[in-house]
């Protein structure tokens, strides 16, 4: 079963396909920044915790991304120790934002992928943005802080935005089908 609006199309969040396909995606968000780690590819340039969440919002909504975008940093933290205690709450709430807003926006407010994306991961990082102001120590200075860690990710940002919704929307076809 569907849910269709006008311009948009996700999968429902029920059933038991729809939970192991979230399970399919929150495993990837801890395996793919494991993989980065082990590489020593630069997880701030790739972000690669973000794009299963994003994804899993586009195809199954607000509350698979929710979930996906929750849980990712909370058990990848309870099985590795990262990402790091104090940063940790800002993460979840930064996935969460992404997850809630992209599938949201896609499944209520008939945005296109693209557009959903998009805001999400503004408003995400405006989440970060603020938590980190309230809970992250840093002795030089918030911008600069602010710099290291949201400007490497805007590659990765912009990638997502090209690249998630054109496979979300397969993904979502062939669910139906």
């Amino acid at each position: 079963m569907q849910v269709k609006t006008a311009i948009s199309t996700v999968v429902p969040f029920q059933g038991w396909r729809a939970i192991l396909a979230n399970m399919g995606l929150l495993a990837s968000a801890l395996v793919l920044p494991a993989m980065t780690h082990v590489l020593d590819a630069p997880v701030r340039w790739l972000l690669p915790m973000h794009w299963p969440v994003i994804l899993a919002g586009l195809v199954y909504g607000w509350r698979g991304g929710l979930a996906v975008g929750a849980l990712a940093p909370l058990v990848s933290f309870t099985l590795s120790g990262l990402p790091s205690p104090i940063i940790l709450p800002v993460m979840v709430a930064e996935l969460a934002t992404y997850g809630f807003l992209a599938g949201l926006l896609r499944e209520r407010f008939s945005l296109n992928g693209h557009l959903a994306a998009g805001l999400a991961i503004i408003a995400g990082r405006l989440s970060y943005m603020g938590l980190a102001a309230l809970m992250v120590p840093y002795s030089g200075g918030y911008w600069d802080y602010m710099a290291a860690a949201l400007l490497p990710g805007v590659a990765a940002g912009a990638t997502m935005i090209l690249l998630l919704p054109p496979l979300a929307h397969r993904w979502v076809d062939r669910a139906v089908t």
